[in-house]
């Protein structure tokens, strides 16, 4: 498997991150944009992730709810700013228990010799909200989440 490599550097109000699947890179990008697939990759493994809406335009909306065993509820979502075909996904992200706590994420498809590398970033309002994201667990939850993107790219491409 792939190793996700995450940037955070103290005092600024960003986190960078790149990871490197062996797959073409129109297939990575479908499955980022495929809400059938989403709930078999997005989040951690012992979360159920459900889509609930996913416009995938311009201006267009997205929300995702994830259950723990438990049954408690946790709803993501954002707004879709730009998308270029297999290159470029840019929208926000908001994590509905925390409201106006936003970011803006890039990322970034580039494909060399049949592996896709991702460029991602989140860019936070503050360095206070990066910290917070940091101590929730972020890095180790995006570990989980794009480890899990590798096994299904795996499942996919038989």
């Amino acid at each position: 498997m792939g190793k996700l490599n995450v940037i955070v550097e103290p005092g600024k109000q960003e986190m960078s991150y790149t990871r490197t699947f062996d797959a073409p890179r129109e297939l990575v990008f479908k499955i980022y944009l495929d809400p059938n697939l989403i709930p078999q990759w997005w989040g951690p493994g012992y979360l159920t992730t459900v889509v609930d809406k996913m416009e995938v335009r311009p201006g267009g909306i997205w929300r995702y709810i994830q259950h723990d065993p438990e049954g408690n509820e946790y709803a993501f979502f954002g707004v879709y700013h730009s998308i270029t075909p297999n290159e470029r996904i840019i929208t926000t992200f908001e994590f509905e228990g925390t409201p106006r706590h936003v970011t803006l994420d890039t990322v970034d498809f580039k494909e060399e010799n049949g592996k896709t590398t991702l460029y991602g970033q989140s860019v936070f309002q503050s360095v206070a909200d990066l910290q917070g994201m940091a101590e929730a667990g972020a890095e180790s939850g995006m570990i989980e989440m794009m480890d899990r993107l590798e096994v299904l790219l795996e499942k996919v491409r038989v």
